[in-house]
């Protein structure tokens, strides 16, 4: 079914402001997944050591996003059923991130306890956050939706990982630390968040369920079991192959910060640039991947994107004994090594576009956060061992095995997807 142009035009400006609540995510999520393990670094040697650690937030995500998602779906106040949970949890979340480098600074005590109060406040806005879009935007659009937020998570990234990473720098004085570096971003970022969620308030006005929905209301569990016992099972397929990609993606991911400075060899201060070439490359491509999949298909094009970042990852794997062969020069060496991430973010913006999009067109208006909440448990299942894997991995191998492990797990996803049958925009809800 082509989607009339005139259909989503209408639907753009909310969905921008929708997407200041995924802004704020992709402010922090880069800025954490890269300075956290080289803090950590200081008090911690093992990299496997460092890899547990980093799965806390996925820990809690695992629990907190389901559980969470689900009380907001059945949740009724005069400001909405997300509403509520955003207001309480956003601004600690900025609270908490704000304090990192301070507790780093401090002791590895401080350090784990500011992670651990951060992450349960950052996963318990996650799925109300999330589930705002598909409240508000029709089926048919979601894809396209879902382009324009994840456009904002890029252009939040670009800010963190390009903008706010190059502060890590910048010496400024605090009382009682002297004069101290690595701690500028942090601040900056959650001012930034706190602005983000005012402005989410003061402008998206959330829908109001028809009395049909009120009706329909499932106890989360018997949801659940519907979901997995159904004779098609296209959503079961879907999570297990958000698992898979996720596990490879997770396993790159809290490493590349630290891949960078001590392979590559950049400062801390543009170690944040692997990560912002992903980022450029979600706000570039995200609406273009959501507007491709109405065309070709979400789940070709999930499936074709699956391919080349194997192909990519295979790539990145090579890139150093290359680089040592035809003795390229640092800049160079940076140049390409920024590049084949700018391409990996180009395809993994086309996968992470159009596999909520799937899982939401099975989905009804009383069970949406449910389905937000699966897809975060099968991600953040994922992400709590793919890290220690990875890190165990460069513990026993190197640093260039985690782009094969990545590889591995793509394409496995790919195999997995073949199985799916429905989730495209013509699909009926469940």
């Amino acid at each position: 079914m082509n989607i009339e142009k005139t259909g989503m035009k209408k639907y753009y400006s909310i969905t921008f402001l929708i997407g200041l609540g995924f802004f704020t995510m992709g402010l922090m999520d880069p800025l954490y997944d890269t300075y956290i393990p080289i803090f950590l670094s200081w008090f911690i040697k093992s990299k496997t050591v460092i890899g547990t650690v980093m799965t806390l937030d996925n820990i809690f995500a695992l629990f907190l996003i389901p559980i969470v998602s689900a009380f907001s779906d059945r949740t009724r106040t005069r400001i909405g059923r997300r509403m509520p949970y955003i207001l309480i949890t956003l601004p600690l979340t900025a609270l908490c991130f704000s304090a990192i480098p301070f507790a780093a600074l401090k002791s590895l005590v401080f350090l784990i306890i500011v992670i651990f109060l951060l992450n349960v406040f950052k996963q318990a806005a996650r799925g109300p956050v999330v589930a705002l879009m598909p409240d508000m935007i029709p089926g048919e659009y979601r894809s396209e939706a879902n382009g324009v937020i994840n456009t904002m998570g890029g252009i939040a990234a670009i800010v963190g990982t390009v903008g706010l990473a190059k502060l890590m720098d910048v010496y400024v004085s605090f009382p009682g630390l002297g004069r101290v570096k690595d701690i500028l971003p942090f601040p900056i970022a959650g001012i930034l968040v706190v602005l983000a969620t005012l402005l989410l308030f003061l402008f998206i006005r959330e829908k109001t369920p028809e009395k049909g929905d009120e009706k329909k209301r499932t106890p989360v569990l018997q949801s659940v079991r519907m979901i997995f016992s159904a004779d098609d099972k296209s959503a079961f397929w879907i999570l297990l192959s958000i698992l898979l990609w996720f596990f490879g993606y997770q396993g790159v991911l809290p490493f590349i910060g630290l891949y960078s400075v001590e392979f590559i060899g950049t400062s801390t201060g543009t170690a944040a640039l692997a990560g912002g070439m992903v980022g450029i490359a979600y706000a570039i491509f995200a609406i273009p991947s959501g507007i491709i999949a109405h065309r070709a298909g979400r789940k070709k094009t999930i499936r074709v994107s699956l391919l080349v970042l194997t192909g990519l990852l295979v790539l990145i794997y090579f890139h150093h004994p290359i680089s040592v062969a035809l003795n390229f020069g640092h800049t160079l060496v940076l140049a390409s090594f920024w590049g084949m991430m700018f391409l990996f973010g180009m395809f993994w913006v086309a996968v992470i576009t159009n596999s909520f999009p799937m899982l939401w067109q099975m989905a009804t208006y009383s069970d949406m956060g449910i389905y937000t909440g699966l897809y975060y448990t099968f991600s953040q299942a994922a992400a709590i061992l793919s890290p220690p894997v990875a890190g165990g991995l460069i513990d026993g191998i190197g640093y260039r095995s985690i782009f094969l492990f990545a590889a591995a797990c793509m394409f496995a996803a790919f195999l997995v997807m073949g199985m799916v049958k429905k989730g495209e925009a013509v699909s009926p809800s469940r």
